[in-house]
């Protein structure tokens, strides 16, 4: 593996522990052992550097939704609230209180 594949390996891992759900000491490693694997099969020279640039490509995609979810959550801070949280925080917002919904007499 040349160093620009190491390089473009180590990326990839990164990328994935980053995104990974489970802590460390837990995590299933079989993702890691098939990122391994396809990094060391033999590749002829224009094959690899094929191969390096779309995994530099790969990287660089993981790292870049990784990095606009958390501009999503950062500036919409009512992404993921519910339909009624969200209509009271928009009407807060322009300095309106939602109405009391009357109760049901039974």
């Amino acid at each position: 593996m040349t160093t620009r594949h190491a390089a473009a390996y180590r990326a990839i891992v990164r990328v994935v522990n980053k995104a990974s759900i489970y802590p460390r000491a837990t995590r299933p490693s079989v993702v890691t052992q098939h990122i391994r694997a396809i990094f060391e099969q033999p590749r002829e020279d224009k094959e690899g550097e094929r191969f390096y640039r779309d995994m530099r490509n790969a990287a660089t995609f993981m790292h870049s939704q990784e990095m606009h979810k958390t501009l999503l959550e950062r500036y919409n801070p009512l992404l993921g609230l519910s339909t009624e949280d969200h209509l009271k925080k928009t009407a807060h917002r322009v300095g309106l209180d939602m109405p009391l919904a009357p109760k049901d007499e039974e």
